[in-house]
């Protein structure tokens, strides 16, 4: 049932939400997710801001209270000994392909302009003009309650950058970005290297396929527990 009230999430919460929507897409084969890799989605050092230091104790408390909302939980139907995680964006908002991606970036990596949100949603949906992603980002602060709004341009910019409202109102949102290093580990050669597209998406490859190659041992070790494991 579409959600009506108004969601408050925890950077916590936001990042494991976040990191569901973004494997479901990009890793199909190994989602749902299991708490390991969930954790591992969640601690990336690319595509990540800010770059988080998320225990499986942290990751835990984030899902039970994402399932509190009817955001993200358990598997539902999932077979096998290991648990896994999903969530369950679309049953909560039904939302379109685009605008799907654009909430996983803005949970992801924060507040953004129009023109990052459309070179770091490639992977998740192709937006064929700027204007497509206008449209998205103008669906979203329509709903009721808005879910993504415009920040205050900074001084010196020329583009109004934009972030969700799930965790929060405009002026949580410009609270958290500029207080997102307290806790959070700052990763340098990442921001080094967020300039460079080749060099990110290098970085992007590879842990993905580092990923992809744990689940693979994941579900490995569960069929060798299904077949010995009595």
């Amino acid at each position: 049932m579409p959600l009506t009230h108004p969601i408050v999430l925890t950077a916590p919460q936001a990042r494991v939400l976040g990191a569901l929507v973004e494997k479901e897409v990009t890793t199909p084969a190994y989602y749902p997710l299991s708490l390991n890799a969930l954790v591992n989605a969640c601690n990336q050092r690319s595509n990540r801001e800010p770059v988080m230091d998320l225990d499986e104790e942290d990751v835990r408390l984030a899902l039970r209270r994402l399932e509190d909302h009817g955001l993200a939980g358990r598997a539902r139907g999932a077979d096998g000994r290991v648990t896994k995680f999903e969530h369950w964006l679309g049953e909560a908002f039904n939302f379109t392909r685009a605008e799907t991606a654009l909430i996983c970036v803005l949970l992801l990596r924060g507040p953004q302009t129009p023109g990052e949100l459309r070179g770091r949603t490639e992977r998740l949906h192709d937006f064929e003009e700027m204007g497509d992603v206008l449209a998205g980002l103008q669906k979203l602060m329509e709903r009721e309650p808005a879910l993504v709004a415009v920040l205050p341009r900074q001084p010196g910019t020329k583009e109004s950058r934009y972030a969700h409202l799930l965790s929060g109102t405009v002026e949580a949102a410009v609270a958290a970005e500029n207080a997102s290093g307290r806790r959070e580990p700052v990763h340098y050669a990442a921001q080094a290297g967020s300039d460079n597209p080749a060099h990110e998406e290098r970085i992007a490859q590879l842990e993905g396929t580092v990923a992809e190659l744990q689940q693979k041992l994941e579900a490995l070790t569960q069929k060798i527990d299904d077949l010995f494991g009595d």
